[in-house]
This record gives structure tokens, sequence and C-alpha cells, in this order.
């Protein structure tokens, strides 16, 4: 079967798949949907199966300012070609919390950048930034089989200063951090567990629910 790679074509594809209802039901989810035409991310992975992987046409669809087109664009860029720069351009329009998972976990986790970015932006003051650090170091916990233990021990300290963040979108990502630096290993798991113990001294209400959830997933339950 012949990839798709015309810009326009794709746009034409995407526009056509539009679904009011599907928007509406985003939108229950707290997902920004003022740029959504309402297509299921399965439906994103079936289309961005048949385009090539390409970097500049990556850039032309998160241009477009279309959630769905952004969200493809992380599907279909190459990480190699990923710079600094980008990430923080793209960074700047994050504006919906799926779209900053969708974007972490497709394409920035996979660029030699990853590790950087989850350390600079967990002390970012934006809200769906800094969500974009602490989700880094969640799906980085999970897929990055060759970093040390020590680089993940080193992040258990930002999750425990973000632990006092109570904007939703913030804690939910401190605390999915903190599960799967847990999850990697015995030794972080140990880890994680007396970082939530730090995290419950602390007395925030975000903490406390950040710690205990934690908590139970991860054996401990308090």
């Amino acid at each position: 079967m012949e990839k798709l790679s015309s810009f326009e074509e794709i746009v034409r594809i995407l526009m056509s798949m539009e679904s009011p209802e599907n928007r509406e039901g985003m939108g229950r989810f707290g997902i920004n949907v003022q740029n959504a035409l309402g297509i299921k991310v399965t439906d994103l992975r079936k289309l961005a199966r048949k385009i090539h992987h390409d970097h500049g046409l990556a850039g032309e669809l998160w241009d477009t300012g279309i959630h769905e087109g952004r969200m493809l664009a992380t599907m279909i860029d190459n990480p190699g070609d990923i710079t600094l720069d980008q990430m923080k351009r793209w960074a700047k329009d994050f504006d919906s919390w799926d779209l900053v998972d969708q974007c972490c976990n497709n394409l920035f986790r996979k660029t030699p950048h990853a590790h950087e970015k989850a350390v600079d932006w967990s002390g970012n003051e934006e809200e769906f930034i800094r969500r974009a650090g602490f989700t880094l170091m969640a799906v980085l916990a999970v897929h990055d089989k060759d970093s040390s233990d020590s680089v993940f021990e080193g992040y258990l300290s930002l999750v425990e200063r973000g632990s006092d963040d109570d904007r939703n979108y913030v804690k939910k990502s401190v605390n999915w951090a903190l599960r799967q630096i847990g999850k990697r290993n015995e030794v972080l798991k140990d880890q994680a567990l007396a970082c939530a113990e730090r995290i419950l001294e602390r007395g925030s209400k975000s903490g406390r629910w950040i710690a205990r959830d934690a908590m139970r997933e991860l054996g401990k339950g308090k």
C-alpha cells in the first residue's frame, strides 16, 4: 500500500473524520476541545500507520493548530530530528493534558533530550509544561531500559518538590511519575516509598493524595 505523503490530503482526511459526538465526550474527560475534531486516538494511530515518518510533514501538521493534527504529528515525526528548540516551541503550544501525554510518550521520550527536559520542565510554572516534565519521568521509567537507577533516584527529589502543586493535571503527573519509578525495580520501589513517606510529612492536600495513592499501588497502603 502506498503511503500518504501529501499534507493537503492528510488534512482533508482529518477533516472528514470529524465527530461532534466524540468531541463532546472528549470534553467530559477534561480535554481542551476548542480546536479538536473529535477523532479517537485509535483512529489517529491507524491513520499514522499509513503515513511515512516525515519530520517536515510533522511540523506542518503541528502548525495547523488542529488538536488531532498535532497528535498525529507526534506519531509521525522522527525522534532523531528533534531539537531542543523544537521541544521548547511545541511545549509552549501544550493546551491539553492528552496532547502533553501523547507528545511525551510517542515522541519526546525517544529523543536524546528527554531526561534534560524532564528536569527542566518539572520546574516550569506553566501547568501543562510542568505536567510534561513529570510525564516524561513516568514514561522514561517504563521505556528507558539503559539509564541507571541513580537517574530515577534523582527524579524523586523533584517529585517531592512537585507534590505541593495542587493543580489537577500537575498532581496527577507527579503521582504517575512516582508510581512508575517505584515499579521499575525493587530498589527504586523502596526509594519511591520512602519518597512517599516524606511527601506525607510535608502535609499538603495534594501531597497526601499523591503519596497515599502511590503507596497503595506499590503495595504499602496508608
